[in-house]
């Protein structure tokens, strides 16, 4: 694994607009970033990134039946108790679900360390898929990239494949919503729109928001519909506390990320990962938070905390480094691995499930430990050779 600079095309702006990834500046600070990219072998990318993933995925899976199933364990997790019944039903009838990113430290040289799952409303998906893609080819053409360059990359394929699966499981109307004003999430909801009907899966747009509730609690769109399936990239856990929320186990919507996801976007699955595959190659020691001191070697995070906020990192050598945010609450431990410095970033490997079908990944950078919401997106590729020229 290197980071190797690479001159940026020309008009990569303009094809970003035209694809509709206007999010590629955000707050008039770089998003997209292809000033440089990772380097890695086939089989770091195989037995590093991706059959780690597989598996890690399928360990996750196996959590669900018995957290559904035990009070204590919804507890730890916090999950509102009105909403546990709907919740395991939705895993007892085994509702589908589209696709998940697991995070990891990762430097090429150790193995690659869960940091968390983002198992409901994970995001970076069209730059990712579509973006990344379009990059390799771009800068193979330019001759910057040896011709058998290649990228960890069936994102978009997945996708289309796993909406073709679906089409049959969701009851008609489906509908595809997000917050209307964040330019982002409607960004990644027209994509995954665009993909459902590559599938032959129609499904319209709606705003959160602007999502009503009908006499007998329905959900409705602006024209009355009855809402059958709801795709939303709105955290479940917001959901569940705000007034339009209650209503959702009676509401008879059909949610794509199911109601079951609540298990595995929680970060206390990690110290329950932990507690059955202790040792695992691939896990970092966690558990949950008693609210005592942090030692050191420690990192806290809050149990439904996003976006790297309200992190608070204690090192081994004594130094804190800690981040902002709105989260308070329950919280857990987890063993801190710091993210390795390559040329003063910091990158984050964001590897994706879809499906159940590890299939690709992208790449965060930060300029600290802690991946932040401003995070820069850097693309990937796979290079057997490892780079022996930079081209500028």
């Amino acid at each position: 694994m290197q980071r190797v600079r690479i001159a940026e095309r020309s008009q990569w702006r303009a094809r970003a607009e035209e694809s509709g990834f206007r999010f590629h500046t955000i707050d008039g600070l770089p998003y997209w970033d292809e000033t440089a990219y990772y380097a890695f072998t086939l089989r770091q990318i195989e037995q590093d990134i991706e059959d780690p993933s597989a598996e890690l995925h399928a360990m996750a899976m196996d959590l669900v039946d018995e957290v559904v199933g035990s009070q204590q364990l919804m507890d730890q997790l916090a999950i509102p108790p009105p909403f546990r019944d709907w919740i395991a039903d939705s895993w007892r009838r085994r509702e589908p679900h589209l696709y998940g990113r697991l995070d990891f430290a990762y430097d090429g040289t150790r193995p690659a360390k869960l940091y968390e799952l983002n198992y409901d409303t994970p995001t970076s998906l069209f730059e990712a898929s579509f973006f990344q893609w379009q990059w390799l080819e771009d800068q193979r053409n330019q001759n910057r990239l040896p011709p058998h360059a290649d990228q960890f990359n069936a994102i978009h394929e997945a996708l289309v494949e796993r909406f073709g699966e679906l089409a049959a499981q969701l009851p008609p109307p489906l509908y595809f919503s997000a917050v209307g004003a964040s330019e982002e999430d409607q960004g990644t909801v027209a994509y995954l729109r665009d993909c459902a009907a590559q599938a032959g899966l129609r499904g319209e747009a709606i705003a959160i928001e602007d999502i009503g509730l009908s006499e007998d609690g329905r959900f409705t769109a602006l024209d009355d519909t009855v809402i059958g399936s709801l795709f939303k990239l709105y955290p479940l856990e917001d959901l569940m506390t705000e007034s339009f929320g209650q209503a959702l186990p009676a509401s008879g919507v059909q949610l794509l990320e199911p109601a079951w996801k609540a298990v595995l976007s929680n970060k206390g699955v990690l110290p329950l990962l932990w507690q059955r595959h202790r040792g695992h190659p691939n896990l970092l020691a966690a558990e949950f938070d008693d609210g005592s001191e942090l030692p050191r070697g420690w990192v806290r995070k809050p149990l439904f905390s996003r976006e790297g906020a309200n992190v608070a990192m204690h090192l081994a050598d004594g130094s804190w480094q800690e981040s902002e945010g709105p989260y308070t609450g329950p919280a857990i431990r987890q063993a801190a691995h710091p993210l390795t410095a390559f040329d003063g970033g910091y990158p984050l490997i964001g590897s994706w499930i879809v499906g159940d079908q590890a299939c690709g990944m992208g790449i965060r950078e930060d300029n600290s430990r802690i991946t932040r919401d401003s995070a820069r997106f850097v693309p990937h590729a796979i290079i057997d050779e490892a780079p022996t020229r930079i081209f500028v």
